[in-house]
């Protein structure tokens, strides 16, 4: 499928909007309200350090809402508005964070089920309007709207579309993307539909598994074993890595994507030469700039003093959790929770550890005087982070009746 001249059309098309409907103004006074923090300004103000008995908190210098979350966030309130009485649909949750996501449901924002892991668009009719969230949608979902005769409202962050351009650069010379990102992601399922062939790696290791294979051959099977899933229909290792692209989900961790993307200049370089690179070797920087903002800002906080680092937002963020990543690299105590009401009466705490499922915790703040680090992902409100901060002052100060 040419999925430029597929973009084309729909950009065309009367019933694609990837603007707003002209309710700026009430929907901002309405967002500031419902998800703007007071007390988060003022430690803003107060070099992002707050002290109150015997806590200090200290905030990261960059966390939260990024500019694309608000911007999704504020055209889904916009739709809502625009289209008082329609039938309105999301492909997913428009950001990853359950408060936000819950507050469209109480909008009448329906959500597209999801039965076996598969999407259920046959309760979608003609007429409807759909929100495609921050993180995009893939082509075919785009098209099926389309078809149907539905409105469609993009919310995809242009970080994401920025992405998007690039493996098209890759597909129209023929190379093959190489994707860092987890391949069941959302955003990364939507790249990799605009993408020609690709290979979807998690990390460097998987990268340099790769490498190794570009180098030196090994077995195909094992290969596609190891990488089941995260290819494109009929790739072939012994041909398709020929000419590389490298491409990112925009919330990976940026010192490894460019770790990534280093390996394979060098492993083409070593393979081709010098003179050929340009003809095996393409790269782009699709870092999203909010992104690496907040882990260069969460990189400065862990190199303070602290007793515990709490990170905040969705538990299926991809940027929440490599920033819960560095602070267990500084063996900091790491709390992720993705809201207030994990923390519990009693001094106890429900949290996700690293790649497991949730745990108790209980006597997670210790006895005395505590520095405690906080720091929140690009889709959480900071009145979600206000509310963290107030259950620990509470419950340090022994006043159960606010926790």
């Amino acid at each position: 499928m040419d999925t430029k001249a597929f973009k084309r059309t729909l950009n065309q098309s009367d019933k694609y909007h990837r603007k707003g409907f002209g309710h700026q103004e009430e929907v901002t006074g309405l967002l500031n309200s419902e998800y703007q923090s007071n007390l988060i300004q003022e430690i803003r103000q107060q070099n992002y350090t707050l002290q109150r008995g015997n806590v200090t908190i200290r905030l990261a210098e960059s966390f939260g809402f990024c500019w694309g979350v608000e911007r999704a966030v504020a055209m889904a309130y916009e739709t809502r508005q625009h289209f008082p009485s329609e039938r309105i649909w999301i492909t997913n949750e428009i950001i990853h964070n359950p408060e936000v996501n819950e507050r469209l449901r109480q909008m009448n924002v329906g959500f597209i089920p999801v039965e076996q892991g598969i999407k259920d668009f046959s309760i979608v009719e003609a007429g409807d309007v759909v929100i495609l969230p921050a993180f995009g949608a893939s082509v075919s979902e785009m098209q099926l709207l389309n078809d149907k005769g539905c409105t469609i409202v993009d919310t995809t962050c242009p970080w994401v579309a920025k992405v998007w351009n690039s493996v098209e650069k890759h597909k129209k010379r023929d190379y093959t993307s190489i994707i860092h990102g987890k391949y069941k992601h959302e955003e990364t399922v939507a790249t990799s539909s605009f993408a020609g062939k690709y290979l979807v790696v998690l990390n460097l290791e998987e990268a340099e598994y790769v490498s190794h294979y570009i180098l030196n051959g090994g077995d195909k099977q094992e290969f596609l074993t190891k990488f089941a899933h995260a290819y494109s229909e009929g790739f072939d290792p012994d041909i398709d890595l020929e000419q590389i692209g490298i491409a990112n989900q925009t919330t990976m961790l940026k010192s490894e994507t460019e770790s990534i993307g280093k390996l394979f200049e060098k492993t083409m370089l070593k393979k081709y030469g010098p003179t050929a690179l340009n003809e095996h070797f393409m790269s782009f920087n699709t870092i999203c700039d909010a992104t690496q903002e907040r882990q260069d800002a969460m990189f400065g906080l862990v190199d303070e003093p602290l007793d515990l680092m709490v990170v905040i937002g969705g538990y299926n963020s991809s940027n929440t959790t490599h920033l819960q990543e560095i602070a267990i690299e500084k063996n900091i105590p790491s709390y992720h929770i993705d809201c207030a009401d994990r923390i519990k009466a009693g001094n106890t705490i429900e949290h996700k550890p690293l790649g497991q499922d949730l745990v108790l915790t209980e006597n997670w703040l210790p006895e005395g005087e505590i520095v405690v680090g906080v720091t929140s992902g690009a889709s959480t409100p900071d009145k979600a982070v206000e509310a963290v901060i107030e259950k620990i002052f509470a419950i340090k100060s022994a006043t159960p009746a606010l926790v």
